[in-house]
């Protein structure tokens, strides 16, 4: 039991972090005053069962002084990010919605996906939270506005136009189709439409269409009397909510059956956008005061869009109060680049958002169990792999390499509900070359995990059976680190080549665990296993690729290792730079005319011995 002395701590603003008996961290928390706000942990009978669990577990309290509130709020989100505690308010899912953004600093400007907002003069809209319904609106507005499709590259070296402009849904500025003036004219339309400015842009196209047909331009009104009717169309399935409002994102919590739902909802000039819905279980209204500035700073990242309002339930800005929430709406400006206000509803309408949000978060609870609905699936991996407690972050482990050949061990993580591919690494052993040794490469890639630190998973699985299993608590061990993670393999049971018959085994078990076939369990299992597979497969695929490639390039005349790095980083084909000019092997940075020349004519005088 963990024995708090009041004078051990300062008095200043900071964050503490709560540690169990293992030094895991259990709880992220900041304070004005960190000696009084710890008090009130240690000091006294504590009301919350929750709170009274956390206590129970602590075995050690470190404390970061700051200088103020706010630093202590920004360190304590990027702490709850890092450590990813158990009984703090964490995003299940942190990543930022897919936004669109329109590079106006480019002659020709293109719609593209992006998860980061970069202040580099380009334009943004959004955001999504599904990545397939922002395709389909992507869809729906290149049908509507023929802007181009291609990369940058691509763009730069095409000489005859894409299958899109000959179906209509580009103009080809890549050769020459149309000039800059009237392809801002194009872009201006598009950036006024997704701004909300739809009815401007309804009557210039429309004056437009009769001004074609007065010219005896018919094909022209033809075109543009159908743009009007898809823009019409694409209109009437969009909610208008707040008319007349600028963006803002409106907020409001739900509590229900011992856990919290939260759904934030992207009203974008005065039109519902989207909408994103959390839930926490086991958190109540009495911890609204702590757990909602700590929820703004880890969801509005640098990187995110912020709107210039971010509008709160009547209840929630009550338990933030003014200060912390001055502080907040002090760091999503910083973040914004511009002032962000941060208050309740004004107006019936926005009362009437307000609702309608939490009506969503009513619905994100129930979806989510609380009250004794289907059990989560990090509490049932942690449940039916008898680990004891709930399974976040998971790490899946394969080994691939062709008869010896290209050894590596393929890794990606699945936390908080997705699989999260930023996450995702190789690891190549050249030093196990003609070795085929999988038992190997998984102690070393042990080694090398270890080396690169936190986060930690709560469960590694590894693609294999029990063999593989030892190998890699064998390597744990060596390190002095035997209970670093906890660890599973999932393989074939060999009895038939049914996918379902895949057995489950852990450590100091003779037998694989009892887990049904088709079960959610098994079939979530199933799925890590194949997502590891398809990605180093992958992977080593793409490096032979490079290699055939290399070997080809390099048996021609005056080309060595650097050059045939250019040449791979751009054309990734033989194909590729057969086809190429001199004039576009020139334009390769590091090549040069003199070279271009001498690949060009190397390429078209005799095959590569």
């Amino acid at each position: 039991m963990f024995e708090f002395v009041t004078k051990d701590y300062p008095t200043d603003p900071g964050v503490y972090l709560m540690k169990n008996a293992q030094g895991k961290v259990l709880y992220v928390g900041k304070a004005v005053n960190l000696r009084s706000r710890l008090s009130s942990y240690f000091r006294g009978e504590v009301a919350h069962p929750k709170t009274r669990a956390l206590v129970a577990r602590v075995a050690g309290v470190d404390v970061l002084v700051t200088g103020t509130e706010k630093e202590a709020l920004l360190l304590e989100a990027s702490l709850i990010k890092k450590h990813r505690p158990r009984y703090n308010i964490v995003l299940r899912d942190d990543k930022s919605h897919i936004l669109f953004k329109l590079d106006k600093t480019h002659d020709f400007p293109k719609i593209a996906f992006t998860r980061r907002v970069v202040r580099d003069g380009s334009t943004y809209f959004g955001p999504f939270t599904s990545a397939q319904a922002a395709r389909k609106t992507w869809r729906e507005l290149n049908r509507l506005f023929p802007l181009r499709k291609c990369r940058d590259v691509s763009f730069k070296n095409r000489v005859r136009p894409c299958l899109y402009h000959f179906i209509g849904q580009c103009l080809a500025p890549c050769v020459g189709a149309v000039g800059k003036a009237d392809y801002a004219v194009l872009v201006r339309r598009v950036e006024a439409f997704l701004s909300g400015k739809s009815a401007d842009v309804l009557k210039r196209a429309e004056r437009e269409m009769l001004e074609a047909s007065e010219a005896l331009q018919f094909e022209r009104a033809a075109e543009l009397r159908d743009l009007l009717a898809a823009m019409r169309a694409t209109i009437e399935g969009q909610a208008a909510v707040l008319p007349n409002h600028p963006d803002l994102d409106a907020l409001d919590v739900f509590s229900a059956g011992g856990g919290m739902g939260l759904t934030v909802l992207f009203v974008r000039q005065g039109r519902l956008l989207d909408r994103a819905n959390f839930f926490w279980p086991d958190f109540t209204d009495e911890e609204l005061p702590e757990a909602l500035p700590s929820f703004l700073a880890q969801y509005y990242k640098p990187e995110s869009f912020v709107p210039g309002r971010v509008m709160l339930s009547q209840r929630m800005m009550e338990a933030m109060g003014e200060e912390a929430a001055a502080v907040t709406a002090d760091i999503l400006g910083e973040r914004r680049g511009a002032r962000v206000v941060l208050n309740a509803p004004r107006t019936d309408e926005e009362r009437r958002l307000v609702e309608i949000a939490s009506a969503n978060a009513a619905r994100a609870v129930a979806e989510a169990g609380a009250g004794g609905a289907q059990e989560s699936m990090p509490a049932l991996l942690g449940r039916k792999l008898q680990v004891g407690r709930e399974i976040g972050r998971i790490e899946v482990v394969d080994v691939s390499h062709l008869g010896g050949k290209g050894m590596r061990v393929g890794m990606v993580v699945y936390e908080d509900g997705r699989f999260d591919r930023q996450e995702y690494r190789q690891y190549a052993f050249p030093e196990l070359e003609g070795s085929s040794d999988d038992y190997a490469a998984l102690a070393r890639w042990v080694e090398k995990r270890i080396d690169s630190g936190e986060p930690w998973p709560d469960l590694v699985l590894i693609d294999g059976g029990k063999g593989q299993l030892a190998a890699v608590e064998r390597a744990m061990g060596a390190a002095g680190l035997p209970h670093l993670w906890e660890i599973a393999s999932i393989a074939k049971s060999g009895r038939a080549m049914n996918a379902q018959d895949d057995q489950v085994f852990r450590p100091g078990r003779k037998n694989p665990l009892a887990l049904r076939p088709g079960s959610r369990e098994l079939l979530f299992l199933q799925r890590l296993r194949d997502e590891v597979h398809r990605f180093v497969i992958g992977r080593q695929r793409q490096v032979r690729k490079k290699q055939a490639f290399a070997s080809e390039v390099l048996n021609l005349p005056g080309v060595g290792p650097k050059t045939a790095k250019l040449l791979w980083e751009r054309f990734s084909t033989l194909e590729g730079i057969k086809s190429a000019t001199v004039e576009q092997l020139a334009e390769i940075k590091g090549l040069g005319p003199r070279k271009a020349a001498v690949v060009h004519a190397a390429l078209h005088s005799s095959p590569p011995r």
